[in-house]
């Protein structure tokens, strides 16, 4: 299994992280959160003007043909920025979801018009209660039951606005009336698409969860170097420069499991579902660390409304419990590490 990634690979993350931090400043999250959708069309638009929208689109319906290995340096930069768009959710989960449907009229309907930036797709599964950006989803794939899947419009389902912590998150629980004609997948067909698509949600939001962290660990090295006490920067004294490297540590240890979990969903691995577990926990973990570690360098003032730190932490503390909270992931090791004749050690466990 090689994580080396291709120069082509590293120089689009390069771009189009240097595109969102340009794009997605923290006064222009703040200015989207006094809108009606929190939600920029301009900013949708510029990004499918760069192919990200279809990004893992097949080449046939306009896009990219890409796979999660080729997106998750990119996530990883939409973590960075703490992006208010469903940028994460429509390359991985929606758009591998439809691909995989087996009724190709709702393929031949929607991808193209995705890769183009004129539709937008929100999915609902049981694992998440609650539906992000279905108030601007265009189409809607929701979980019915344990083996059904439904593909409905946003003239067919009622939303209900629920608060998140995080001002960027729009959450939405929907009711709306299954039927025959709405089906698209059903059976154990339609279990192995929910499992890919809670997988491939859990993979995004550990991405998300690395760049949220490098970021919390940049605005807190920044403070603690203007900050002086003392006649000196409090960044160098030794009990601030201990809680910084303590999240450091485990967001480097917390990449590879990330880009492996990339790997195994791009290659259909066997045990993808347990990669993505790891991935998840340890990336959420450094993100839960830097979080509470930069708010004590920062005296407490990290929590504030009118620090940027903020924005961050509390995107972070929201996808600890997306796709998947730390109970589900943590019970799908478990279930491999306890399991008899179970393939653990050097070799065989990252």
């Amino acid at each position: 299994m090689d994580f080396t990634f291709t120069e082509d690979q590293l120089l689009f993350q390069d771009e189009v992280k240097k595109f969102l931090v340009n794009e997605v400043t923290p006064e222009k999250i703040r200015a989207l959160w006094e809108t009606e959708t929190g939600r920029s069309e301009d900013l949708w638009q510029a990004m499918a003007g760069m192919g990200l929208t279809g990004l893992t689109v097949p080449e046939e319906f306009g896009g990219m043909g890409m796979n999660a290995v080729d997106f998750v340096l990119l996530a990883q930069a939409c973590g960075f920025v703490a992006l208010p768009e469903p940028l994460v959710e429509t390359v991985l989960v929606a758009v591998p979801l439809i691909n995989a449907l087996p009724d190709d009229a709702v393929k031949f309907a929607w991808l193209p018009r995705i890769a183009a930036g004129e539709a937008k797709v929100a999915v609902g599964l049981s694992q998440n209660l609650l539906v992000a950006d279905a108030h601007i989803a265009d189409l809607l794939l929701l979980q019915h039951g344990d083996d059904e899947i439904h593909a409905v419009t946003k003239s067919m389902v009622q939303l209900t606005h629920n608060e998140s912590i995080d001002p960027s998150r729009k959450l939405y629980s929907v009711q709306w009336t299954p039927s025959s004609a709405t089906c698209v997948a059903r059976g154990d067909e339609a279990k192995k698409l929910i499992a890919d698509a809670i997988n491939a949600g859990a993979l995004g939001a550990a991405a998300q969860a690395l760049g949220l962290t490098q970021r919390m660990i940049e605005i807190s090295v920044k403070y603690t170097t203007d900050r002086t006490q003392f006649g000196k920067p409090i960044g160098s004294f030794q009990a601030v420069k201990h809680r910084l490297a303590n999240v450091a540590v485990p967001l480097e240890y917390a990449k590879a499991v990330v880009y492996r979990a990339a790997y195994s969903i791009a290659n259909d691995h066997p045990d993808a579902a347990l990669h993505v577990s790891h991935a998840k926990l340890a990336a959420s973990e450094a993100s839960l660390l830097g979080a509470k570690n930069g708010i004590q360098v920062h005296g407490a003032m990290g929590y504030t409304w009118e620090v940027d730190m903020h924005i961050f932490m509390k995107k972070a503390w929201a996808l600890n419990n997306t796709w998947g909270d730390v109970a589900f992931h943590k019970n799908r090791v478990a279930d491999f590490v306890l399991a008899d004749g179970a393939r653990i050690g050097a070799g065989n466990t990252f």
